[in-house]
């Protein structure tokens, strides 16, 4: 068996008003993440579902969960393997299937990576564009079958990076 690790966090509904929940409207979906040390997250419901479009709701943050840790083992992956990555963004995205009766899941998530890599080291200048591609397809491969909440997901979590920008001292980033 393998090291165990535990998180926690608080939430807390701070939408009761005067009326609580007398009706299905008369209350507010805002509420708190808090983690001990660390600032909360304001959060709501989704606007569909009444809640405060300025805030932060449920299914943006488990897709925001699912990109970090997949960057975050990309990352470290990359480094192990010689890659020095000097950019790194992801336009993730998540559908949701919410069904008549109320009920709902994810259907999938899509994570799409630019990833910005300083050529030299384990990444020659001149390397073979196949040769490249390959390697950093190799790494968000890797990355995703590491990522520990990808794998506690029931729905796919599927990669689909944008094409590697290589850094350049000159006029700025090159894309290939």
């Amino acid at each position: 068996m393998g090291l165990l690790h535990t998180y926690a966090a608080d939430v807390v509904w701070t939408g009761a008003g005067s009326t609580g929940t007398t009706g299905y409207a008369a209350y507010a979906r805002d509420h708190e993440v808090r983690v001990d040390g660390k600032a909360p997250i304001l959060a709501s419901a989704d606007p569909a579902f009444r809640g405060d479009p300025a805030r932060h709701n449920p299914e943006e943050l488990l897709v925001a969960a699912l990109a970090q840790c997949h960057m975050l083992w990309f990352l470290h992956l990359a480094a192990s393997a010689g890659v020095v990555v000097v950019g790194y963004t992801d336009r993730a995205g998540g559908t949701m299937r919410v069904e008549a009766a109320g009920h709902g899941q994810f259907t999938e998530v899509v994570l799409r990576p630019q990833v910005t890599i300083r050529p030299g080291g384990a990444v020659p200048a001149d390397e073979d564009p196949s040769g490249l591609d390959a390697q950093l397809a190799d790494l968000h491969r890797r990355a995703h079958e590491h990522c520990f909440v990808a794998r506690s997901v029931s729905f796919p979590v599927r990669t689909d990076p944008a094409p590697v920008v290589l850094e350049s001292t000159g006029t700025g980033d090159v894309t290939r």
